[in-house]
């Protein structure tokens, strides 16, 4: 995706961001690339942006991994490690699980988390943002910024989560916010793993799957 105008934070120079990362401040598009990422509602003015909301993903009948977020990892099953960290995020007002399956919902339940009936949602949609516009539908209040936490992320760091809701509070032209960590060079050429290109002044250019420039 092109982003035009998406000035990068590192996160050497910014105290809100975390070792190794980096916060991407975009105007038009953009791409979760490491546990999350944030948009603009756009129901109230840049400069109102206080209301945050945090949606966690959990679809069970994935093609790749089916039932991934009941895994266990150490006792705890994976989407409930994932809530966990991101409760940790001081800059979320709530947090909920958006699922399509009822023993999700329940495990959900089960340790305390928001996934009651009205934000239940059908997974019709592929893309895990679209799920997170779903579920916001269904909530009962506004909010100005909605944080798409990914919910195969059981070790995410909440700093991440606060740099990108942080990132486009102070961005008023900003409609969208994501990070990025440097790549390994055992994961170029894993399609898993978004990369991403800067140029010389910090902006984004481009996201891919692929290695760039790619040789077809």
């Amino acid at each position: 995706m092109v982003v035009p105008h998406a000035p990068i934070l590192n996160s050497s120079s910014d105290p809100d961001a975390t070792t190794g990362s980096w916060i991407i401040r975009g105007i038009l598009a953009g791409a979760a690339v490491a546990g999350a990422c944030a948009l603009v509602t756009l129901r109230r003015s840049a400069k109102l942006r206080s209301q945050v909301v945090g949606i966690i993903p959990a679809r069970f009948a994935s093609s790749r991994f089916e039932g991934k977020p009941l895994v266990p990892l150490l006792g705890k099953p994976m989407i409930q490690r994932t809530w966990e960290r991101a409760k940790l995020a001081t800059t979320l007002d709530q947090l909920v699980v958006a699922t399509d399956d009822e023993k999700i919902a329940e495990c959900c339940r089960g340790f305390g988390a928001d996934v009651d009936n009205d934000i239940r949602i059908v997974c019709l949609f592929l893309l895990g943002t679209e799920r997170c516009n779903e579920a916001l539908k269904k909530l009962r209040k506004n909010f100005d910024i909605v944080v798409n936490i990914q919910g195969d992320e059981p070790l995410i760091e909440p700093e991440i989560i606060d740099g990108v809701v942080k990132a486009l509070q102070a961005a008023p032209d900003a409609v969208f916010s994501t990070a990025v960590t440097s790549l390994k060079p055992e994961d170029a050429s894993d399609p898993n793993r978004v990369k991403c290109i800067v140029d010389n002044r910090g902006y984004a250019i481009y996201f891919s799957r692929g290695l760039i420039p790619y040789n077809k």
